[in-house]
């Protein structure tokens, strides 16, 4: 649904609409877009996106799927708040978020989800394994790595869990920046996504 800061129906809002605080994490528009589109979302989605960080996952989820239920996990109090803040620029209202450490506080989630997104988290191996118990038969995972470390850590759990239709993609992405007199071609750090389903 759109919102007067995002009027249009698709993915993809602008960086530099979002609220950011420094030091903390945002998936920058061309990464989110493929994550969304990895996390094949429904009109009536659960998801938790695990370390929420800015909250651009839950909002761009929020809008797309209006009749869904976003949960966003984030343990530090003041990012939880930016969240929030997010969430009330985009007039996003089905997104709840909830402070605490995954993957402790997932037992008390009321709703297991059809989704989840995982975004640079540590130790990856033990989130995710634990994440597989409460993801819905169908369900979808999508994780990213930042690093060789990370990367070998979700594809080693991908198959311990014998996740299924397995997909990796690398981001390499360049956007056109003015620096002084000239426009040049600045990259974007590049990541995998790694994505999968659980099916029984």
């Amino acid at each position: 649904m759109p919102c007067s800061l995002w009027p249009y129906i698709s993915p993809g809002i602008s960086d530099d609409l979002f609220e950011r605080l420094p030091g903390i994490p945002m998936s920058k528009r061309e990464t989110r877009i493929l994550l969304l589109a990895h996390l094949r979302l429904e009109p009536n989605t659960v998801l938790w996106d695990i370390g929420a960080g800015t909250g651009t996952i839950p909002v761009e989820t929020g809008l797309l799927c209006p009749q869904g239920r976003i949960i966003a996990v984030e343990r530090d109090e003041d990012v939880a708040n930016l969240i929030r803040r997010n969430c009330d620029r985009f007039e996003v209202e089905n997104v709840q978020v909830i402070e605490g450490s995954a993957p402790e506080c997932l037992k008390d989630l009321a709703e297991p989800p059809t989704r989840v997104c995982i975004e640079g988290a540590n130790p990856i191996k033990s989130l995710l394994k634990e994440v597989w118990n409460y993801l819905q038969p169908n369900g979808r995972v999508v994780a990213t790595a930042g690093n060789l470390e990370n990367l070998y850590a979700i594809s080693e759990t991908f198959s311990e869990l014998q996740v299924r239709n397995i997909e990796v993609v690398q981001t390499s992405v360049n956007r056109l920046e003015t620096r002084g007199r000239n426009q040049i071609f600045a990259a974007i750090d590049p990541s995998f996504i790694l994505s999968g389903e659980k099916i029984d």
